[in-house]
């Protein structure tokens, strides 16, 4: 079997090739679930703000139903 080298705490360890992907894999997995969690907070935030200025948010679709069957 293949040896990789990755680097932990900066130092380069040579691991089997199954290991050196497992520990990728899991960075991926993280840094993929932290920018999803920062993606949601965005838009969480961004109406949050958006409902303290105006007070509330646009029209809702039970009322733009009741404007189109007018």
């Amino acid at each position: 079997m293949s040896k990789q080298a990755i680097s932990i705490d900066g130092e380069e360890r040579m691991v089997r090739e199954d290991t050196a992907k497992a520990y990728r894999g899991v960075r991926w997995a993280l840094l993929s679930i932290a920018a999803f969690v920062l993606i949601m907070a965005a838009l969480f935030f961004s109406g949050v703000f958006k409902m303290a200025s105006d007070g509330g948010l646009d029209r809702t679709p039970a009322d733009i139903e009741r404007e189109a069957g007018r």
